[in-house]
């Protein structure tokens, strides 16, 4: 079943997009860091959206990627589950190895560690910022075995159908009461099923996959 029943919609404006959150290589797209509140309240049988943010002039408002909630772990047993060593990142590595999301987990103290990542500093230490936000509102990584990522192929949708206009956080979507929400997905995946779990174009930031973020402050380093 495409939709199932008492399952919301959850849609959110994209930052920045460098295949990093969402994360959708290896056939599996994760949503491992930034949007603690989405984390924390989606379960699985929900769905993600993601929209270019303002800042993503070009693609802006146009749907980067869709994806249905098919596993909810936490950071830990990410980290831990062989099935995702390949999202595990490596700086010196390919532009999709240095993108890998699963990076945080705790010392034997329970304190939590960040790998060296995207979200780290400059030098490959812990940024404390990114850190406190990954982690303080959720330990909870979203999972999809069913998805679309479009990327830098953004495409259009009626946003508009599920009132969704210029929202901080979220938009949440009761999928049993909204026939439209049922639609835009409906509508997002006609045709294009030979494209499910597949990365249809990259990311919009990809050639600055080398690049590091303080989400504090919105530079890039």
């Amino acid at each position: 079943m495409l939709i199932e029943p008492n399952s919301h919609l959850y849609t959110y404006a994209i930052t920045r997009d460098f295949g990093f959150a969402p994360n959708p290589f290896h056939g599996i797209c994760t949503l491992a860091t930034c949007k603690p509140r989405i984390r924390k309240a989606a379960k699985v049988g929900d769905w993600i959206l993601g929209i270019g943010g303002s800042q993503l002039k070009p693609i802006k408002r146009r749907c980067i990627f869709l994806m249905k909630v098919s596993e909810k772990i936490s950071f830990q047993d990410y980290w831990s589950d062989t099935r995702f060593n390949l999202k595990k990142p490596l700086r010196n590595g390919s532009q999709v190895q240095m993108l890998g999301d699963n990076i945080y987990h705790r010392d034997p103290s329970g304190n939590w560690l960040q790998e060296d990542s995207h979200h780290s500093n400059p030098d490959g230490s812990p940024n404390l910022v990114n850190l406190n936000r990954d982690t303080g509102g959720s330990d909870q990584v979203l999972i999809s075995n069913y998805f679309l990522y479009f990327g830098s192929k953004a495409v259009q949708i009626d946003l508009d159908s599920i009132d969704y206009i210029r929202i901080r956080d979220f938009k949440k979507t009761n999928l049993s009461e909204s026939m439209a929400g049922r639609y835009l997905i409906e509508n997002v995946f006609q045709g294009r099923k030979g494209n499910i779990n597949f990365i249809i174009d990259d990311p919009y930031q990809f050639t600055d996959s080398h690049m590091r973020v303080d989400q504090g402050t919105g530079k890039l380093f």
